[in-house]
């Protein structure tokens, strides 16, 4: 357990004021996460308290969505543009960069109550890719735009472009000198997500990635593929996964454990555990997790490394955070 700062106290007394003014029967949860790895060696006190605060500021856009009623499409999409724009996290703003110095974005989102999905792989200038995503979901008679023609239908919609140094950090620089001088292996991991339940019954999923540190060749992994980084059903649960996303991919992971959960009866905790430590780690993919939240709005956050960013809330006050494995803090409202 951690102990929580003044900063990330009032943070989580303001989610808690959204979940006060709910109704009893009116049922919502929200889950995030944003990424998962091995535990870093520049993991400080400062720095964990960082991504703390960032999880709950993130976790606070979606909460005041959904307590005044909002639908989970609109939360999962505020809470990955805030990730975006944060330079915390692989994903816009502080992405990895490809081995050519090179920023190339995925983003997909999902709407369980009728199996609509938007996605984007290898954009360059587009700020936010989670926006695109919802466009080519909302305004196109397709699922995956690519490159260029992705960029040029999110500039004929009228979403920000940026020059590609935009989503530069030191951190990443840095990164992708050690590759370059074999300092340090490509990295699979690092991605942004959230996954939710509205009022309604309604569940989404939204996830985004600058994709594998010093990818070549055009690299497209999970996030964008529909059904291996992010799927969402009404019918069995909203998933969002990071990892190792040619594993993703070939497991088809996301979908995978809705189809468990559909068609032999397992309950999503049963379904995420079954996918991520009996399929997923005996390929040697221990490098990634999921987050995910059912129908009735239980969530599942399995993970098979030693970290992943996470945070969640629902509408009967329980709020949490946590980075570490098993070090997570849980505060509830009858605790306050």
């Amino acid at each position: 357990m951690f102990k929580k700062s003044s900063l990330l106290l009032l943070l989580t007394l303001g989610i808690l004021t959204h979940l006060h003014s709910q109704e009893a029967d009116k049922i919502w949860t929200i889950v995030i996460h944003g990424g998962a790895g091995g535990t870093p060696s520049n993991l400080t006190p400062e720095r964990r308290g960082q991504y703390e605060k960032h999880l709950l500021e993130a976790l606070e856009i979606g909460t005041k969505v959904l307590s005044k009623g909002g639908n989970s499409l609109d939360a999962v999409q505020k809470v990955v543009i805030y990730m975006e724009n944060s330079p915390l996290f692989n994903a816009g703003r502080g992405a990895v960069k490809n081995i050519d110095g090179i920023h190339e974005l995925d983003a997909a989102i999902m709407d369980g109550s009728n199996l609509k999905a938007g996605a984007v792989a290898g954009l360059r200038d587009i700020k936010n890719p989670i926006m695109a995503a919802r466009l080519v979901m909302d305004s196109t008679a397709h699922v995956l735009l690519i490159g260029e023609g992705a960029s040029a239908f999110a500039k004929s919609m009228g979403l920000e472009s940026v020059d590609n140094s935009y989503f530069s950090t030191k951190q990443r620089e840095e990164q992708l000198n050690r590759i370059k001088e074999s300092k340090e292996t490509p990295h699979p991991g690092g991605t942004v997500g959230c996954v939710a339940l509205d009022i309604y019954g309604n569940l989404s999923a939204a996830t985004s990635t600058g994709g594998m540190s010093g990818k070549k060749w055009g690299r497209v992994g999970d996030v964008p593929v529909i059904g291996a980084g992010t799927y969402a059903n009404n019918k069995t649960a909203a998933v969002s996964g990071t990892g190792h996303g040619e594993l993703w991919i070939r497991r088809v992971v996301a979908y995978d454990i809705s189809a468990l959960m559909e068609y032999r009866g397992l309950s999503l905790i049963e379904a995420s555990n079954e996918v991520i430590f009996n399929k997923i780690s005996p390929m040697g993919g221990s490098g990634g997790g999921i987050i995910a939240v059912d129908a009735k709005g239980n969530i599942a956050m399995v993970f098979n490394t030693s970290m992943m960013h996470r945070a969640w809330a629902t509408s009967s006050g329980e709020i949490g955070v946590g980075i570490l494995k098993g070090e997570e803090s849980i505060i509830k409202k009858s605790s306050l």
